[in-house]
């Protein structure tokens, strides 16, 4: 049946971009396009993945050395500055947490006995962003099913769950009710915690669903700071709080939590998937102490823009987003220890560069102004694009769309494209036109368990209100077999997030060619069109960012 779905899915998307009025583009614009080379796709990729940019990880002299190389471009392609202060960067201050020793965790069941845990293996304890101490003493444990917050889907876990004073314990999942990107969204760590703070909660615990090791907090979390000095951005704090706690534990862990208040742990999974909520205050308290230290490290995003032709519309702004960072250098994999990002994203910022470079050929210039953005701190949890799209350079009520490029993934023939977060609003008009005039067919995400939608950078504007979308490979083969997606997956676990990532890798230049075009041709409509682009009438990310 799913099979059957799926297909009837692409079939009707299919259709659908061909049933559109076609896209007729200019001569200029389509000459502009002509001269995209995929030799200047390369070469931007080989600079920001050579081994001298030690991984652009952020903060670091190696990812200066990307920005300094960005803004040299925008400024060769006449870009104008759209930072800070007349220039072509933002600031962005990021906190790296650490954990002091002699942390403390705590379990202890209704006879007040203390279940045996072991740091590392049982739970882990993270470091506040925000308190140098944060302790709990005591206090009850509750358990909030997914922790979703949602009575507009009808389903809320915290619907008569008294969480005042408590830590709550959460898995991460979603009913299977949920459209998967409306699931994605509603496992978002950010939103889950604030969730949980809203309704009185001191501390959140989320457990493992299945067995598997515990985050390595080694290294530190990353959280985004503000002006004044507070966090801003983080997927363990809630800003504005005073959240005492925020830890993990294993499956196992969690078993036994629920058992100790006769909770059956299969029972209670069955019920949540079905979208029947199954939380619970249980019969266990929780104590915790923690002391953290931190690094505090300036990063930039870059921004540049190119003012539109009309006199009224110029004032808004149609973005198209790269990250600029990835991992740096870590631990050797296969003899090589420099994570060099050239898929991730190195290829996505080279894209955005190539679509500057056509509006710059451009005579005319579209209506609206196209804003060009380089974030920062992706791979820390979209730290970059969350603090500008909070605080952008530009008035936020003037951006109408964002178009992200992350990863896309060049690696074969680009014979058809996913639009992650366009069906959500007017943005799939232009994205069914731009397919149809390039011959590519529109599909259904093939791999919606991989909750792309709220991974990338273009999550961060959705939940600014501002309607956004990535485009990814589609599952279309030229061999007719249409399964991409198992090649993909072969690929990224022999190079994904791994210093194998680099200039020699796989890589198909000519598809980068036409995803360039296709996502100059989605940005170029956006900004032609009279009206901008608006949530659809009654979506679930309309209804709940949609009026910010």
């Amino acid at each position: 049946m799913r099979t059957s779905l799926y297909l009837l899915a692409a079939l009707l998307l299919s259709t659908s971009a061909q049933a559109q009025a076609p896209l007729i583009v200019p001569k200029p614009v389509a000459a502009a396009l002509e001269q995209v080379q995929p030799a200047a796709i390369k070469a931007h990729i080989a600079y920001l993945a050579d081994d001298r940019l030690l991984g652009r990880k952020a903060g670091t002299p190696g990812y200066q050395m990307a920005v300094d190389y960005v803004t040299q471009q925008l400024k060769t392609l006449g870009v104008q500055p759209a930072g800070e202060g007349g220039t072509f960067i933002q600031k962005v201050r990021l906190r790296r947490a650490f954990l002091q020793p002699g942390a403390t965790f705590a379990a202890r069941d209704a006879q007040g006995a203390t279940m045996p845990l072991t740091a590392g293996s049982d739970y882990a304890v993270y470091p506040s962003p925000e308190l140098p101490a944060t302790s709990v003493k005591d206090a009850p444990l509750a358990f909030a099913g997914f922790g979703i917050n949602a009575p507009e889907l009808g389903y809320d876990d915290y619907a008569g769950l008294d969480v005042k004073g408590k830590v709550v314990m959460i898995v991460r999942g979603a009913p299977r009710t949920f459209a998967s990107t409306v699931a994605s969204a509603s496992q978002d760590l950010a939103g889950l915690l604030k969730a949980a703070v809203n309704h009185g909660a001191v501390g959140l615990i989320l457990a493992s669903a299945h067995a598997g090791a515990l985050p390595d907090l080694k290294n530190g979390t990353y959280s985004v700071l503000g002006a004044d000095g507070k966090v801003a951005v983080s997927r363990t704090f809630a800003p504005g709080s005073r959240q005492q706690f925020y830890g993990a534990v294993s499956a196992a862990t969690l078993q036994r939590l629920l058992q100790a208040s006769g909770l059956d742990t299969a029972q209670a999974f069955a019920a949540m998937r079905s979208g029947k909520p199954a939380s619970a205050s249980l019969k266990t308290t929780i104590s915790a102490s923690a002391q953290s230290a931190y690094q505090d490290i300036e990063s930039y995003n870059v921004v540049g823009k190119l003012v539109g032709s009309d006199a009224k519309l110029r004032d808004e702004y149609v973005v198209h987003s790269a990250h600029l960072d990835h991992l740096g250098v870590a631990a050797p994999v296969r003899g090589d220890s420099i994570y060099n990002g050239a898929h991730d994203n190195a290829s996505g910022v080279a894209c955005v560069l190539e679509i500057a470079k056509v509006y710059s050929r451009l005579k005319d210039r579209p209506k609206r102004s196209m804003l060009f953005v380089f974030m920062t701190g992706e791979e820390l949890g979209l730290l970059g694009s969350s603090a500008f799209a909070a605080n952008p350079t530009v008035p936020k009520a003037k951006i109408v769309a964002d178009i992200n490029m992350d990863m896309p993934t060049l690696i074969a023939p680009l014979l058809s494209v996913v639009a992650l977060g366009a069906p959500h609003s007017t943005l799939i008009e232009p994205v069914k036109k731009a397919c149809a005039y390039m011959a590519l067919d529109l599909e259904p995400d093939p791999e919606p368990e991989q909750n792309r939608f709220i991974r990338s950078d273009q999550y961060s504007f959705v939940t600014a209100g501002i309607p956004a979308l990535h485009l990814k490979y589609g599952n279309k083969t030229a061999d007719g077999r249409n399964n991409l997606s198992e090649d993909v997956q072969k690929w990224r676990a022999a190079t994904y997030h791994k210093p194998q990532d680099d200039i020699n890798g796989r890589f198909d230049f000519e598809a980068g060619r036409k995803y360039v075009q296709l996502c100059f041709l989605v940005g170029y409509q956006v900004a032609q069109a009279p009206a901008r682009p608006v949530w659809n009438k009654g979506d679930f990310f309309g209804r709940r960012y949609g009026q910010r």
